[in-house]
């Protein structure tokens, strides 16, 4: 890296208090554009400190010289998407922007990702009515991507298993049997180039499930499962829509609701969830519990981080009743927002102990965890 791009990399990190030695100068006409909109953002940390101490306000750019829609727009077209959206996140939950969420048109220009669904949710009840659409309208559009992500896995894995025994006329990567594939190719390897031609790619047909299995959604709405909420929510929406599978769902904290009326719109669960306050895992498994019509015919999973906030004797208790009577039991440890676990292990290994299988599993994995119960 040159002197002068670090100078220039150094100028935009420093902004306005960068001083006389990277001035203005290190900087192009573009980079002016970057320097401002940064600073119309970041500016706010140290204008917050210096009013906290009585001071007076450094100059800087406020609402009245570049409104936050046009700001947006502007950052929109000068940083790279990846940026932009975590330029906007902070905008959103570290300075907390009103004016980029009280008026709905300005809510619809938001770049539709997770981390805006996110903040959202967090936000919601802070919102004023006339929102409430442009909100629900944001979190559909992130939902569906999602879900046209997922859907794929869970029909292949619940509708149907492979059957390597009869050939399908369905090409799709799911389907492709490379074994047979091989046997059936042979002849047509080519010893000089050292390949085999593939004349006859062969696929497997699927069995399709007739009996329906009872799925149990037992999923954590404090405050730290944000992330697992929304993808539970999501996966309850495509369960509901299989004909083999009846899905209940239920949320919990200290109180448990029942949201199964819900589940096949994840939308409505995201918009009605209430995050936050304590954890009552035993509480909620219990509820769970009474609604086991067949217990060889159920699988229950519980969505949680684990942190039990009761005694864990009700807990405990409930998971091997259910263990006992041969309920497809996962325990599903929460994920954070780069996929990683996050949960009390301690309690994690007493809820196997007592025979739940305890994972942390992305949807996909879940998908095919289901699919080997189920078989």
């Amino acid at each position: 890296m040159s002197g002068q791009d670090a100078a220039r990399r150094w100028r935009l990190v420093l902004g306005r208090y960068a001083g006389d030695t990277l001035g203005q100068d290190a900087l192009d006409a573009r980079d002016r554009e970057l320097d401002a909109s940064l600073d119309y953002l970041y500016g706010r940390e140290y204008d917050g400190k210096v009013r906290s101490r009585g001071g007076a306000r450094g100059a800087g750019l406020d609402p009245s010289q570049i409104q936050a829609l046009d700001w947006l727009e502007r950052s929109r077209k000068l940083f790279p998407r990846e940026v932009f959206e975590r330029v906007q996140s902070h905008a959103l939950e570290r300075y907390a922007m009103r004016e980029l969420l009280d008026d709905p048109a300005t809510l619809l220009s938001l770049e539709p990702n997770q981390a805006l669904v996110r903040t959202l949710l967090r936000m919601r009840g802070r919102m004023n009515a006339a929102t409430l659409d442009a909100v629900r309208s944001v979190i559909r559009k992130v939902v569906d991507e999602i879900t046209r992500t997922l859907r794929r896995d869970f029909v292949n894995a619940l509708q149907g298993r492979r059957n390597r025994f009869r050939q399908s006329a369905l090409r799709s990567a799911q389907n492709f049997d490379w074994r047979a594939t091989i046997d059936a190719n042979l002849k047509h390897y080519d010893p000089v180039r050292r390949q085999l031609l593939i004349e006859r790619p062969r696929f497997n047909a699927r069995v399709k499930r007739q009996l329906p299995w009872d799925v149990i959604l037992c999923v954590d709405q404090s405050g730290s499962m944000l992330d697992s909420v929304m993808y539970s929510a999501i996966v309850a929406g495509i369960l509901s829509s299989l004909p083999a599978v009846r899905v209940r769902l239920v949320v919990f904290d200290t109180n448990v609701v029942d949201l199964s009326h819900l589940a096949h719109d994840p939308v409505q669960v995201l918009l009605t969830v209430q995050l936050g306050g304590g954890t009552d895992i035993g509480r909620a498994m219990q509820y769970c519990e009474s609604l086991v019509q067949s217990p060889q015919r159920t699988v229950l999973a519980l969505v949680s981080d684990f942190m039990e906030g009761s005694a864990p004797g009700a807990l405990l208790a409930s998971v091997r009743r259910l263990a006992e009577a041969r309920v497809r039991l996962l325990g599903l440890a929460a994920l954070d927002q780069d996929a990683q676990p996050v949960y009390d292990r301690a309690m994690a290994q007493r809820l196997a102990d007592r025979g739940m299988q305890v994972a942390a599993l992305t949807p996909t994995h879940f998908a095919q965890w289901l699919a080997e119960v189920m078989a």
